[in-house]
């Protein structure tokens, strides 16, 4: 059942899967999971180190996170155009090699400066797999199939920011927040070594490009005329925004403003259980409805839940008792696992004799669009979810506009 679903596109593909599909979603799943690793399993350290470090205001502490994405950001951008030329596995590696050196930096780090450096070589280090590895599997699935395997691919990755956060307080209580670092080494060390033995390389030397001006150029180009991929590539962005700005501010809202403590990753990860549910529905929904219907009915939803969220918590000052926050916000986010596995399968639909670098723009661009808008908004953050709601309503809004305007532009009969 699952080789007729996924059948590789045959017009697209340099070769064939040489992995049993489960196997191959699962380390797909683990490397892309180092960046979520990144971001989650730091999230309750955040009071500690900066206490031990210095700084404890949370829009200092929202850095630790923002710092990442931008080396997220940046690294994206070299990473895919290099794939193109290098190959996806060697790639891969390089990114891997800096995220292990961005992982000792911060373990070893005596300032926050310092600790901030570090993060961003992590980001820097963990874009290498995050991108490549969307055009490694563009090399052998396309279109709705294509969408099918990241669904799948993120149904095992959402376990990741689940039980991160758990990991990560276990482990700080345990042998203190710089053990979450090593943490860290030891997954990717794992991650590289099973790429290495058993994933073959997808871009043949006869299909690669050269990283030159011209060809760089000319691959631009063909993403700028492509409407669907700059479209979603924009929704994608506005979309992620309001989820980074709550990544950024979970700790202190849930730590904090409802005041729980230890019992703070359990929230944060049944929250994130939404997400992954979506995205294994999203596996099969996509092959009966298409991507383009889920996209936009998901866009309305979190327009109307955060809409009501901010209606429902006006009179408590924007503080809503927890049970209805969590009410709210579980299909909320579940709208947003929808979200994330389909608009990064339409931005690269069409560009996929391209896929290394139009996979580095789409990344590298919605991430620039998400980082600035969730660093801009977090400034406004005051302990409610005011800033968030107003987030999550007006992106959507924004994002639902795009995507109309992208697909009256589009050429080509929808998916």
């Amino acid at each position: 059942m699952h080789k007729k679903a996924a059948e590789p596109h045959k017009a697209s593909q340099t070769v064939e899967p040489n992995m049993a599909f489960g196997e191959f979603v699962v380390l797909m799943a683990l490397l892309m999971s180092l960046v979520a690793l990144s971001i989650d399993a730091i999230l309750p350290a955040l009071p500690i180190l900066g206490s031990e470090l210095g700084e404890t205001s949370p829009q200092q502490l929202q850095k630790v996170i923002t710092f990442l994405f931008a080396g997220l950001a940046i690294g994206q951008l070299i990473y895919g155009p290099l794939s193109d030329q290098i190959g996806r596995k060697n790639s891969i590696y390089l990114g891997l090699l800096l995220f292990f050196l961005g992982n000792i930096i911060s373990w070893s780090s005596t300032s926050f400066s310092e600790l901030l450096f570090g993060r961003f070589l992590q980001g820097l280090g963990a874009a290498g797999p995050r991108i490549v590895l969307v055009a490694l599997v563009r090399d052998l699935y396309a279109g709705r199939a294509m969408a099918r395997v990241m669904s799948f691919v993120m149904s095992v990755f959402i376990f990741v920011p689940v039980i991160a956060p758990i990991m990560g307080q276990s482990v700080a209580h345990l042998a203190g927040w710089r053990a979450i670092f090593f943490s860290f080494l030891l997954l990717s060390a794992i991650g590289g070594v099973w790429l290495m033995v058993r994933q073959q390389e997808t871009l043949l030397p006869a299909m690669r490009r050269p990283m030159v001006p011209s060809t760089l150029w000319q691959g631009l180009m063909i993403v700028c005329k492509t409407p669907s991929c700059v479209g979603y590539m924009l929704a994608t962005g506005f979309v992620s925004g309001p989820f980074i700005l709550y990544l950024s501010m979970s700790q202190d809202l849930f730590q904090t403003t409802y005041k729980l403590g230890d019992l703070f990753p359990y929230f944060f990860a049944g929250l994130a259980l939404s997400i992954g549910v979506a995205s294994f529905s999203n596996a099969r929904l996509v092959m009966r409805f298409g991507m383009r219907l889920l996209a936009k009915t998901a866009l309305i939803a979190m327009v109307c839940l955060s809409s009501l969220a901010l209606l429902l918590s006006a009179s408590s000052g924007f503080v809503p008792p927890l049970w209805l926050l969590m009410a709210l916000f579980s299909p909320l986010f579940f709208c947003i696992g929808i979200l994330f596995g389909n608009m990064n399968a339409l931005a690269m639909e069409e560009v996929g004799h391209v896929a290394g670098l139009a996979s580095a723009l789409v990344g590298s661009i919605s991430t620039i669009i998400a980082m600035g808008l969730a660093s801009f908004l977090g400034q406004f953050y005051d302990g409610t979810i005011m800033t968030l709601g107003v987030s999550f309503a007006v992106c959507g809004i924004l994002t639902l506009l795009i995507v109309t305007i992208t697909e009256w532009l589009r050429a080509e009969p929808a998916a």
